[in-house]
């Protein structure tokens, strides 16, 4: 009697798995994927974790990394005056040019999204800025507010009004980098515009009906209906104030002197400016990965809570 012996399923899941997946498509659909995965793997995944292990160790690329522990974070936040300086100048920047930027981009969509002569124009003029590249756009405002002949200086010569050291005084260095963050809202302004044009007339009719002035549409009406678009805008925002770089960098930096890269006593130091300095300056490459880790944190925070909090006041249909 021939009897045949059968071996018995393997129990490893991951055996299992393989056997599933070459009876399958699937080993096709990861041959198609394998150049992505390794793209990603190579120049994304291991960046994240090698910086990660970095930030423990003292590292500036000429020796190999030596493990400290927690020394770096310690040093940043007991020890490190610069830092702290920055961490609090990029919270005002942030405080302060967010929703000043959510709030004239909003304004400005709101007149846009009007039935005006020349629309199409007048869209594509407050969208244009945000294409000129930020080193370009740093050195035409130095030339416009430079303290010595600069065109915003004379123009309020002209009117009788005293020249303003927009970028020389400790004073004038933070409002004047808030409010040439508003030169680049062109994107924000398109999105705006396209959640108005998502509000159905329908509701401005009938709000009309019930007596519902401008302003009244604009708050029963327009917000509510857009409340996804400014949480979006806000969290964009948000995630691209707290690293500003290139402008600060080109408005305030010192190439000569690395010490001085925030302005007049540093009252415009931007954390991304700081960083850049420690780690391409100073070549403290650990200790920059520390500070970058520290800025992931404060991101990730903040957009989670912005999401959280979205639940009170965002309304979606």
């Amino acid at each position: 009697m021939n009897t045949t012996i059968r071996t018995p399923p393997s129990s490893n899941p991951l055996t299992r798995f393989w056997r599933r997946l070459k009876r399958s498509d699937g080993l096709a659909a990861l041959a198609f994927a394998s150049p992505w995965i390794i793209g990603f793997c190579w120049f994304q995944l291991y960046p994240i974790v090698a910086s990660l292990y970095y930030s423990f160790t003292s590292y500036n690329i000429l020796r190999p990394p030596v493990f400290v522990g927690l020394a770096n974070y310690q040093n940043l936040f007991l020890h490190d005056e610069l830092f702290l300086t920055a961490l609090t100048n990029t919270a005002i920047f942030t405080l302060v040019s967010v929703p000043l930027g959510l709030a004239v981009a909003l304004v400005l969509a709101l007149l846009l999204n009007r039935d005006i002569p020349g629309r199409a124009a007048f869209r594509a003029i407050f969208y244009f800025p945000a294409i000129i590249p930020s080193v370009a756009t740093g050195i035409l405002f130095i030339l416009i507010l430079n303290t010595q002949g600069g065109l915003l200086n004379v123009i309020l010569n002209r009117i009788g009004l005293p020249a303003l050291p927009w970028l020389t005084s400790p004073g004038w260095a933070m409002p004047a980098l808030i409010l040439l963050s508003l030169w680049g809202i062109g994107p924000v302004v398109v999105i705006f515009l396209a959640g108005l044009q998502d509000v159905p007339r329908v509701l401005y009719e009938a709000a009309q009906l019930d007596g519902a002035g401008p302003i009244e549409l604009v708050r029963r009406v327009t917000l509510p209906m857009i409340s996804p678009v400014i949480l979006f805008n806000l969290v964009i925002g948000l995630i691209a104030a707290l690293q500003t770089f290139a402008l600060p960098f080109v408005l305030f930096a010192n190439k000569q002197d690395a010490n001085s890269i925030g302005g007049p006593l540093n009252a415009a130091l931007m954390y991304s400016v700081q960083l850049y300095s420690v780690a391409f300056q100073q070549f403290r490459m650990g200790y920059a990965a520390a500070m970058a880790w520290v800025l992931t944190v404060i991101i990730f925070t903040l957009s989670l809570a912005a999401l959280r909090l979205s639940g009170r006041f965002v309304h979606y249909e």
